[in-house]
């Protein structure tokens, strides 16, 4: 592609990135003291955000960015960074010519994680899509199931397996639902997705379930009594349960008979 504003020995360029959080919310931000509108996206004006260093390379390291930024946007706000509705979000950084907003040149992309907040403002670190390089091909050993709950490998259909509720008292990371739930602990160790209120679009970790209570692993970020959520079964990854609950033990991903290092630490006899 031709980067003819880049030729010239003057150049109107500027920073811009576009960042699609992962429950559908897309926003764009420059670096310029003004809006720009680029490819039908307006990109509001944050002069304070900053990215470090960008080194690209003809290997396979990985092409990791920090963004730093202080609070003038409304559309990245202190309490979305600290409830954690960025992290995973898709990043693109481009540079390009705020007369013309044409051609823009894509310097890294990837997704944010490791958000802090510092002094008024944040810092967030983009992994590039080389990242994904330094994680293990290979599944180690485990006890228990490695397969997640209703995927292609554990095969349990999960379209009876979701329910509807409304929360009608939170005590701390303790919710009270209207209505109880249909085996014992059925959503220990599932997930709870927050359809309304203050924590709309968030996810939280269950840890157990009891009648109509159900109990996060930790406090929602928000208010949410009265919040419509979506609870999704879980299960503690034993091949018991697979087997007695799910009727799944011939999909079960795990070894549990299989000796471990504590083996090496018993006494003959044992």
């Amino acid at each position: 592609m031709s980067m003819a504003w880049l030729e010239g020995s003057l150049t109107a360029m500027t920073f811009c990135w576009r960042i699609e959080r992962r429950d559908g919310v897309a926003i764009g931000l420059t670096a310029h003291d003004r809006d720009l509108m680029i490819d039908g996206l307006r990109y509001r004006a944050s002069p304070g955000m900053v990215p470090s260093a960008i080194e690209r390379s003809a290997d396979f390291a990985p092409d990791n960015v920090e963004i730093a930024g202080a609070m003038c946007s409304d559309a990245i706000s202190e309490a979305d960074l600290l409830a954690g509705r960025w992290e995973g979000a898709t990043v693109t950084l481009f540079a390009c010519d705020w007369e013309t907003g044409s051609e823009p040149l894509v310097l890294a992309s990837g997704t944010i994680s490791d958000v802090a907040m510092e002094d008024q403002g944040f810092t967030a670190e983009l992994r590039g899509i080389a990242a994904a390089l330094d994680l293990p091909v290979n599944e180690v050993t485990s006890p228990g199931c490695r397969a997640m709950l209703g995927d292609a490998r554990c095969r349990v259909a999960m379209a009876g397996r979701r329910r509807f509720a409304r929360v009608v008292a939170v005590e701390g990371a303790v919710l009270g639902i209207d209505r109880a739930e249909p085996v014992a602990n059925a959503y220990g160790c599932g997930m709870l997705r927050w359809m309304s209120g203050g924590n709309s679009g968030l996810r939280d970790a269950i840890a157990v379930s009891d009648g109509a209570t159900v109990t996060l692993r930790s406090p929602p970020r928000f208010a949410g009594e009265g919040a419509l959520v979506e609870l999704v079964e879980g299960c503690d990854k034993q091949l018991s349960t697979c087997a007695e609950r799910f009727a799944n033990a011939g999909n079960f991903r795990g070894e549990p008979y299989l000796p471990g290092i504590d083996l090496l630490t018993r006494y003959p006899g044992e």
